[in-house]
This record gives C-alpha cells, structure tokens and sequence, in this order.
C-alpha cells in the first residue's frame, strides 16, 4: 500500500478495521506530527525570532530582496503563526497548507533573488507540509465549514 493510499483512507473507514492499514496509518500520522514539531519549532525559533530581533543576517538578506524592512516582520508573522498553527491539531492542516505559500515564495526568492541551492531547504519543507494538509484536509474542511458558518458534514 503506498503513503497516498494510507491518506487517502479516511479515519472513520479506518477505525473500524483491525490490520497493518490501521498501524502504518497510524505510524505515519505519529511520523507527520513528529515533521510538523520539527518544522514549526525551525519556523518560530530559527526563522521568525531573528526576523523579529533584527539579526544582521535577516536584516541584509531583506535588504537584497528589495522590498523593504517591513516584509521581514510580515515574513517573521506568517511564519510564527504558521508554527503555531501546525502544533494546534484542528489547525494544523489550515497550516500546513497555508505555509506551502509562503515556503514557496522562499522557493521563488532563493531561485530569482539570493543562493538558488538553497532553493531545495524550503522545497522539502513544502513538500512536508503538503503531506500534512492531504493528511488533516478532513479536519481542515470542518475548520472552515465552522467559520463560515455551514454545518459539518
């Protein structure tokens, strides 16, 4: 059985039936929260938090960018928000797919503007986070249902 399988199965479907698709859904639903502590913890302490202080290192490679000092501080509050959000479990999902965005314009920033091999670090965080929203899209879906005010399904 391959991982798009296993996370296309749904929990309800899964639950009920005993054997090794339970487990190895299981197994990677513990190995996806263990990604998404890693990358949030990436994200809030050696990403944002130097934005945030003004370590000379983000202050330059803002400045190369050319947008300005501003977008350092929206790039830092997207990126704790992120962290966060990926450690809240009915958030999660919401996360992960909404920090493929921002991952991929790092992606685009790295490639166009700074050091293009540095391209593939946040590419492989994209990547992980895909797998995460596939993973938690049900939860994800029942998030927004709720704010918009629709019934769950």
């Amino acid at each position: 059985m391959t991982v798009t399988q296993i996370l296309a199965a749904p929990a309800a479907h899964t639950a009920g039936t005993a054997g090794p698709v339970r487990g190895r859904r299981r197994a990677l639903r513990r190995a996806l929260w263990g990604a998404q502590i890693l990358i949030a913890a990436f994200l809030l302490f050696a990403s944002a938090l130097p934005k945030f202080a003004g370590q000379a290192d983000a202050v330059e490679t803002f400045t190369r960018i050319g947008w300005g000092q501003w977008f350092r501080y929206v790039t830092g509050t997207v990126e704790a928000a992120g962290a966060i959000g990926l450690v809240v479990p009915r958030l999660a999902g919401f996360a992960a797919t909404a920090l493929i965005g921002l991952l991929g314009g790092a992606v685009l920033t790295h490639l166009l503007v700074l050091d293009a091999a540095w391209a593939l670090f946040p590419a492989a965080l994209a990547a992980v986070c895909a797998l995460v929203g596939w993973d938690r899209r049900a939860e994800t879906r029942d998030l927004l249902r709720s704010v918009a005010g629709l019934p769950r399904r």
